[in-house]
């Protein structure tokens, strides 16, 4: 039984190590190869995604259409088209959409302080710097002259703001051809929302028929290597029928592009706590989902919308939205199906999802994150009460041979195998099962595993605060004072368990304080605090067992 408990203590610190490990490179690994076969679609002017052509830019997707006009003079028109800045700013978004191609180039989330010690700096979640470039690009692709986003596109105004007595703002920008073509896209953002609508509405006047594809992406850099603590996916997502959520990192799309075809699902980038996604319109026709690296740093990940043709004199619209902000379920869920699966629990979402659900219920009541996870610690204890229990039964149990077994071990020296023999009898004589005290725990883990999710992943508990000292609860603690009552716990708890026969054995269960001290003290705070409670009140049942039983 020592040999047991000793190993089965050393595989928590395994996992432990293995959590920290996929914590600094990724959730849950791509379960499938970035290039997938392309499925058949039945509407032919939108064929299956194929090497991008190599007249177009690199960061332009494919081309699909027939004699689609090559775009090489771009790169020379870029310099000589002037571009201005549109602003704009709602409750919760301060945006900029660049004339020139009509692009979402920066956008700052104004609930959302990069530090909780600086209030007034929100997070830029899309930045135009070129280090850190990460933008939505949009436009349509024809066989004639169409507004990409290299064109230049006009607009009325330069700022808008959300007044007190509207519910959103209205952002049109166009694109004139010398052919007598009109675009005109159309940006809506919504009070207290992250979801833009985006229109498209052609006017033809061409004297010729108009076919073309709307498309939009996501461009980004590839974002430098953390050497802290707390890292997590960040790289393309997408959703179909056939697969509801699947990643495709950038080393992924490094070996190859990624392509699929689909009636519907979205196109995302995510990153720890915030997502940016690209939603089109339920409307069961094809559409091109794709993904490439461009050069060495930059990333798209869009998809082709279905394609859409105006006749001489009539007129052709097209809509998809954006979501543009924080992991919070609810929005997420209303947005589109499966994006809430971008607050990513793994595999244990089963059990994380109604854990985060009790949670948030608690939260109405306590108005405190740091609260909440006392309260749902504790409502996990007494859910497993029985189980622990009995897993205490059998410790406390064993406590009581302990001068047994120490006779044992003085009667048969260094012969191992006689003393295992003796201690396996001495077990049968006392009906005590050796392996009690362990398979109540490990029935127990699945829950701590996903609870362990529901802390690392909810951005609501991202810069929420506890109590005292403790104002970042996703932070760790500054001053080290919940590891060290962690470490404390986990002594304590020792010297109510019966102790190992072997030295060797003795020393490693002494250390494992320290070490596990030492490791937690990197750990979110939210996180420590809930093994602390844990702990504590594993100590409280663990003792009361132990003395009813008479073994203290």
């Amino acid at each position: 039984m020592d040999n047991l408990r000793t190993f089965f203590i050393f595989g928590l610190l395994i996992v432990s190590l293995l959590l920290w490990e996929a914590w600094q490179n990724d959730y849950v690994r791509p379960q499938q190869p970035a290039q997938q076969q392309a499925t058949a679609m039945s509407d032919a002017t939108l064929p299956a995604i194929d090497e991008f052509n190599k007249h177009d830019l690199p960061d332009m997707p494919s081309a699909t259409l027939p004699s689609l006009t090559s775009l090489p003079e771009l790169q020379q028109e870029i310099a000589a088209n002037p571009k201005q800045a549109i602003h704009i700013k709602t409750d919760v978004i301060d945006a900029y959409i660049n004339t020139r191609g009509g692009d979402i180039d920066r956008l700052a989330l104004l609930a959302y302080p990069i530090d909780s010690s600086e209030p007034d700096q929100p997070v830029q979640l899309l930045n135009n710097q070129i280090n850190d470039l990460f933008v939505v690009q949009s436009g349509l692709r024809s066989n004639v002259a169409a507004p990409t986003h290299y064109d230049q596109f006009f607009a009325e105004n330069d700022f808008y703001e959300l007044e007190q007595d509207s519910d959103t703002i209205v952002v049109p920008l166009r694109w004139y051809s010398e052919t007598g073509l009109t675009v005109t896209k159309t940006f809506t953002f919504h009070r207290n929302s992250y979801l833009v609508d985006i229109d498209y509405q052609v006017t033809n006047n061409s004297g010729e028929s108009f076919t073309a594809y709307p498309y939009a992406q996501f461009n980004r850099t590839r974002p430098e290597s953390s050497s802290g603590f707390i890292y997590t996916y960040t790289g393309a997502v997408f959703s179909s029928p056939t697969e509801q959520y699947e990643k495709v990192d950038f080393d992924d799309l490094d070996d190859a592009a990624f392509s699929r075809n689909a009636e519907d699902g979205w196109a995302a980038m995510i990153q720890h706590y915030f997502v940016t996604a690209i939603i089109p319109t339920y409307d069961q026709k094809p559409k091109g989902f794709y993904g490439k690296s461009i050069g060495e740093t930059n990333y798209t990940a869009g998809i082709k919308m279905p394609t859409i043709t105006a006749a001489n004199g009539e007129q052709a619209k097209a809509k998809y939205s954006l979501y543009l902000g924080p992991k919070e379920y609810k929005r997420l869920e209303a947005a589109a199906e499966n994006l809430d699966l971008t607050v990513d629990y793994g595999k244990l979402t089963i059990i994380s999802q109604p854990l985060f659900t009790i949670m948030e219920w608690i939260h109405k009541l306590t108005n405190n994150w740091g609260w909440s996870i006392v309260f749902l610690t504790i409502l996990i204890k007494l859910a497993f009460y029985r189980l622990s229990a009995a897993s205490y039964r059998s410790m406390a149990s064993m406590r009581k041979l302990t001068p047994k077994l120490a006779s044992l071990k003085e009667r048969f020296g260094d012969d191992k195998q006689k003393f295992n023999q003796a201690m396996m009898d001495l077990y049968r004589t006392e009906k005590i099962n050796p392996l009690g005290g362990c398979l109540p725990i490990l029935i127990q883990m699945p829950v701590f595993l996903a609870f362990y999710w529901v802390l690392v992943e909810s951005i609501e508990l991202r810069q929420a605060p506890f109590i005292f000292w403790l104002q970042d609860l996703t932070a760790m603690d500054p001053y080290f004072i919940l590891p060290v009552l962690f470490g404390l716990s986990m002594w304590f708890q020792q010297k109510l368990n019966p102790a190992p026969q072997d030295p060797a054995q003795a020393m490693v269960m002494k250390a494992f304080p320290v070490i596990f001290t030492v490791f937690f003290a990197f750990f979110p705070s939210g996180l420590v605090l809930y093994w602390v409670v844990n702990n504590a009140l594993s100590i409280a049942q663990q003792w009361h067992i132990t003395r009813k039983l008479g073994a203290l």
